[in-house]
């Protein structure tokens, strides 16, 4: 949405500098500290791309769409292309002095390994874990697996560097299946709704400004509004209409904190043609009016 309005989020488009066409790559928390310009580091930021932190020492709080996060030995951070972020934070505001792993990959880079897509795909999983020590364990191995391939891409001949790209590939599916797996919170379970809850999300990504009934979801999907709905409960404990709901509610907060476009101009591009209508949806689902949020928020 960047150029709507006085948009104050940085829009990162992925950019390997060492390696340019490679869909991945690997770098340390305090690497990225040194890459960022002070107008990124202290800018709310957008990215196209997936971003995989796992914290090693050191804590902060990261902000990802609205939702704070605390950083600490343990905590992986998944950021998805879309979502909105405040790089992890100290006490005093400045970025955080921590140790971490950054795997940064485009959408198109891992492997399509089925249960690895809601992972990848499904923007309503969690965007931070507190591992156990297995896990964390298990996972740390696993990222600095992929670390020490990246770290060698360089010193390959022509042949030996695609089939290390390929090896990343699948150490990245791999490192993916182990995020699938870990517990979702409540009654979460995307895996759950099947291909009817994926194929949902997919259409809610593309529609939800023009189209906020289940039942035209469904029919334009070729299921009942029943089956949607069944799924829907299924993966996340939840309605369809809910999902939709929260994903108007969600895309109607960035454009209000992001943007300096009027509360009416926000609730229009959301398919409300009544201000008072947007009005009383955002206080409804959100628990605040838009303006009120809006302050908030900044």
């Amino acid at each position: 949405m960047a150029g709507l309005g006085r948009p104050d989020v940085v829009d990162v488009s992925y950019d390997n500098p060492d390696q340019p066409r490679l869909g991945l790559e690997v770098l340390s928390f305090a690497m990225l500290r040194e890459r960022l310009v002070p107008s990124v580091a202290a800018a709310p930021s957008r990215p196209d791309f997936h971003q995989l932190t796992l914290v090693t020492r050191g804590e902060g709080a990261a902000l990802i769409d609205f939702v704070e996060y605390p950083c600490a030995p343990g905590t992986l951070l998944h950021l998805r292309p879309g979502q909105v972020q405040r790089f992890p934070a100290g006490p005093q505001g400045d970025i955080a002095d921590l140790d971490a792993t950054l795997v940064m990959f485009t959408p198109a880079f891992p492997p399509p390994l089925p249960a690895s897509a809601a992972v990848i795909d499904e923007g309503l999983t969690p965007a931070a874990f507190s591992l156990p020590v297995v896990e964390y364990r298990a996972m740390s191995v696993a990222v600095a697996e992929i670390a020490a391939e990246y770290a060698t891409l360089a010193e390959r001949d022509t042949s030996q560097a695609e089939l290390t790209v390929e090896l990343l590939r699948q150490l990245l599916g791999a490192l993916l299946l182990r995020i699938a797996r870990l517990p979702h919170p409540g009654e979460w379970d995307p895996a759950a709704g099947g291909e009817v809850f994926r194929a949902f999300r997919a259409e809610l990504e593309h529609a939800f400004a023009t189209r906020r009934r289940a039942a035209d979801y469904a029919a334009s999907l070729g299921y009942s509004p029943r089956t949607l709905t069944r799924a829907c409960l299924a993966a996340t404990g939840r309605t369809a209409k809910d999902l939709i709901d929260d994903r108007v509610a969600l895309e109607a907060k960035r454009l209000l904190v992001h943007t300096g476009l009027p509360v009416a101009s926000v609730g229009r591009m959301l398919g409300f043609t009544e201000p008072t209508n947007f009005g009383k949806f955002f206080e409804r689902t959100v628990g605040a009016s838009p303006g009120a949020f809006r302050v908030a928020q900044r």
